[in-house]
């Protein structure tokens, strides 16, 4: 009895998930092909993309020995329950929320502000989007490498440096290969979060405009069905990636 309940619950839910995208896939496609002719469309896919792969790039710079140096604490346990925390809450807060604080912390009133806009405007700008998108993904990015890296039973490393291997050759021989389905998970999850920001950009980056605030503005300007296509093409440059290697670890490709 248990079981087929369960069963029934299961298809339930299938069909429920489902339904989002199929409705996605059906409307958007009407207008897929002229979707890019939205005044505005065009510029805002290609900040989408030049600004998100800078982002992902920057993630993976800085997140990438974060993770490493996390995950190779193994005695110091406050160290790594502080800094559990605090990405665990970065990556709770509502986009909205950051964005606000992000506006708060480049505004020209404060110490930091003042600085940026003696070199650069804070807000509004693309390195403002850049910067909004990091701060969406980066605790995604660390949180899964870190998750990879800890896995790695530490006697691997200490065999490589026995060997009198370097450290680059450690990672590339040891590290990586081992680490390296979390760590393409770890950017892939990256990728769709930055293609998908939209509460932060919006409050600290609505100029220049990325495709999530642009499909907004097209749902003011032009209606849903326009607004859906482009959304079907926002998904089109963010989800198959990460669909693709969730789907290979599962075996299902």
């Amino acid at each position: 009895m248990l079981y087929k309940a369960g069963k029934a619950v299961t298809i339930f839910v299938l069909i429920l998930t489902a339904v989002p995208l199929v409705v996605l896939i059906g409307q958007g496609s009407r207008f897929f092909g002229s979707a890019m002719t939205v005044p505005g469309a065009a510029d805002a896919l290609w900040t989408t993309l030049s600004s998100g792969v800078l982002a992902l790039g920057l993630c993976f710079v800085i997140g990438l020995p974060t993770a490493y140096w996390l995950g190779n604490q193994r005695s110091h346990t406050r160290i790594k329950q502080i800094s559990a925390v605090l990405l665990v809450t970065a990556l709770l807060m509502p986009p909205l929320v950051l964005g606000l604080v992000l506006a708060y912390i480049l505004a020209p009133t404060t110490l930091i502000g003042s600085w940026l806009n003696t070199v650069h405007s804070a807000s509004n700008t693309f390195t403002a989007l850049v910067l909004a998108e990091v701060y969406e993904a980066l605790p995604y990015f660390v949180l899964t490498a870190w998750s990879a890296f800890a896995m790695i039973p530490r006697e691997w490393e200490e065999e490589a440096w026995v060997l009198h291997k370097t450290p680059w050759q450690t990672f590339r021989f040891v590290l990586w290969p081992a680490s390296r389905p979390g760590l393409l998970t770890a950017t892939w999850m990256a990728w769709a979060r930055i293609v998908g920001a939209f509460g932060s950009p919006v409050v600290v980056a609505y100029h220049p405009t990325a495709l999530p605030v642009q499909i907004w503005i097209t749902i003011e300007e032009s209606g849903l069905p326009q607004a859906l296509a482009l959304a079907l093409w926002l998904v089109l440059i963010g989800l198959p990636l990460p669909a693709w290697l969730t789907w290979k670890k599962r075996g299902i490709l």
